[in-house]
C-alpha cells in the first residue's frame, strides 16, 4: 500500500474528546472489539498517531475492515459501529 506519509505527532483527540497517545491505545492482543476500540483506532490513524498499515499490522486487520469502521463513524457516528444493530445502520 502507498501513502502520504505523515510526521508523527505524539497525541491526538480521542473520540471523546481526550489525548489519545500510543500507549492509550487498545492492546495489540485486542479480541473484542467495542465502540470505544474501534472510534480510538479510527482516531489514531486520522490524526497521524498511527498509519493504516501499522493499525492493521497492529490489530491484525484488513485495510477493508479498517476502512468500513471508518465509514460507519463518517455516515452514523458511534453508533454506527455497534454491532448488535449491525443491520439498523447498514441499510
Amino acid at each position: 500500500m502507498t501513502e502520504t506519509h505523515r510526521p508523527r505527532v505524539k497525541y491526538v483527540i480521542g473520540p471523546d474528546g481526550s489525548p489519545l497517545t500510543i500507549a492509550d491505545l487498545p492492546p495489540p492482543t485486542t479480541k473484542r472489539w467495542v465502540i470505544r476500540r474501534k472510534a480510538e483506532v479510527v482516531a489514531a490513524v486520522r490524526g497521524g498517531l498511527l498509519s493504516l498499515d501499522e493499525a492493521c499490522s497492529r490489530y491484525t486487520l484488513t485495510v477493508d475492515e479498517f476502512l468500513s469502521w471508518q465509514m460507519s463513524i463518517d455516515q452514523h457516528g458511534l453508533a454506527g459501529l455497534r454491532t448488535t444493530r449491525l443491520q439498523q445502520y447498514r441499510m
